[in-house]
């Protein structure tokens, strides 16, 4: 079988590399399914060397002319769809109608900031000194390195990319090596619509190789990122001693609750969906629930019922309901996790396993698995495990519901489900997370809600919204004195 090569973008030029990085369908991983350039420590250097006359250009050019390049690449991601999503499940195993709801949001992201690209961008300020006017304006603060992850690999290039480009500044896009194309297809769609050269360069190959190059450039200006935290804390340890921003966005765990006035079906609909969604890889991924004790057998039960309705499959199979994850390394890694989990105690109440059948044999598939008997000591209720496993334990009211939420190094989202509305709003005050939730999931936050959490989860710099134009831009401010 024939491996499909694709390009990279770089100084407006689409360029390949003698060696090549092999990209796996997650449904069969004997064989690559397309192949992307291997750049090397050099090839960066010169993507830096790009992205700096790129910003010299794109800074200067109209917000207007901004506003249009991204209004087009927008309109040109929704009339490649159907091509861009096949490829989103090809690289990494979610469900069409996943990868489908992916190119439309990261539309979105790009039509978002393209009118903000057009608004205000200052303010006037009061000065003390007579026949003086004060004022402060934002503008971009010059070359963005972007670090993105598999798992959402078209939206989440496009929530940061998106404001970086509004406010004036250039990129280099380093994709995570499991799910390259996806960022390709935007880049193409940006390109397309008229983006100048070097304004965007897309650095595909192994980290091992060009980590160094990557992070070491003195031109970078800003960094942001999305995976482990692992990785992030190497990043900003790495960043600590220059002078560069850093935006993080990192591991979750994050929890339910469902009290006993709750709607019960409905709050179960909305936490399968939340865990089991994108087989759960998701950072927003439901993957707690505290019940309070007298529902808990008839919440599980539920749960049970709904999870086990679900079916596991290749994503472009318009039946499936959960996909396979995204390697065999993060399969093995979920399985070593609910495997651990009941050594220790927890007992699985469905899943737990790697789905029967010869059709899935080949794929990196996990039953979606819900665990109950779990305590706090246990790993599972602590460690992210980012994958389709979601773990009940009782608690005996609102009190102890709080301090569970709270009992962990992430906060990131959670949720609540009750029919009282003083209890709803103590949860507010009280969950110690960036996204709080009431009667709905912990996932689905939309491009204009300023978005990430607290504590391990990420950094002071939030995504999303005009709160992420904070990050992308630096204040100035003015006064003139306009008397004799």
């Amino acid at each position: 079988m024939s491996v499909r090569s694709m390009e990279t973008l770089a100084g407006g030029r689409w360029v390949s590399s003698g060696e090549w990085v092999d990209v796996f369908d997650p449904t069969d991983v004997r064989e690559p399914a397309v192949r992307v350039p291997a750049l090397t420590a050099e090839d960066v250097r010169r993507a830096y060397d790009d992205a700096e006359a790129g910003f010299a250009v794109w800074r200067g050019t109209s917000p207007f002319s901004r506003a249009r390049v991204m209004y087009d690449a927008a309109a040109l991601l929704r009339a490649r769809v159907a091509e861009i999503a096949e490829d989103l499940v090809t690289e990494m195993g979610k469900t069409r109608a996943e990868a489908q709801g992916e190119v439309g949001k990261a539309a979105d992201f790009l039509e978002y900031y393209a009118s903000v690209a057009r608004d205000g961008y200052g303010t006037l300020i009061h000065d003390a000194r007579p026949q003086t006017k004060a004022s402060f304006h934002r503008e971009p603060i010059g070359v963005v390195l972007a670090i993105t992850p598999w798992n959402d690999p078209l939206l989440t290039p496009a929530r940061k990319l998106a404001p970086a480009l509004a406010a004036g500044n250039s990129a280099v896009l380093k994709p995570a090596s499991e799910t390259p194309m996806s960022s390709l297809h935007l880049a193409r769609a940006l390109h397309d619509a008229g983006l100048p050269a070097g304004v965007l360069n897309v650095v595909t190959g192994r980290t091992a190789d060009i980590s160094d190059a990557l992070l070491g450039d003195e031109r970078i200006a800003a960094l942001t990122f999305t995976g482990s935290n692992a990785v992030g804390d190497r990043i900003r340890l790495a960043l600590a001693a220059r002078n560069v921003r850093f935006q993080a966005e990192l591991g979750g765990k994050n929890a339910t609750v469902v009290l006993a006035d709750a709607d019960l079906d409905a709050a179960a609909g909305a936490v399968v969906a939340a865990a089991f969604g994108q087989a759960g890889q998701r950072c927003t991924a439901t993957s707690r629930v505290l019940v309070e004790r007298s529902v808990h057998d008839r919440f599980a039960e539920l749960l049970r019922e709904k999870a086990t309705a679900l079916r596991v499959g290749p994503g472009k199979d318009p039946a499936t309901s959960v996909g396979p994850l995204v390697s065999p390394a993060q399969r093995d890694s979920v399985l070593g996790d609910i495997a651990l989990a009941v050594k220790q105690g927890a007992t699985v109440c469905t899943g737990g396993d790697v789905p029967a059948g010869d059709a899935l044999a080949n794929g990196c598939y996990v039953s979606p698995t819900i665990l109950t008997g779990v305590t706090p000591e246990m790993d599972i209720w602590r460690h992210e495990v980012f994958g389709p496993v979601l773990v009940l334990r009782p608690v005996d009211g609102l009190d102890e519901a709080i301090d569970g939420v709270n009992d962990s190094d992430f906060g990131l989202a959670a949720a609540v489900f009750t029919q009282n509305l003083a209890a709803a709003h103590r949860f507010i005050d009280e969950a110690d997370c960036g996204q709080v939730a009431v009667n709905t999931t912990t996932s689905g936050w939309d491009v204009h809600h300023p978005f990430g959490g607290f504590r391990d989860s990420g950094s002071p710099f939030k995504e999303q919204g005009f709160e992420a134009l904070r990050f992308y831009t630096r204040v100035k401010t003015v006064a003139i004195h306009f008397g004799a």
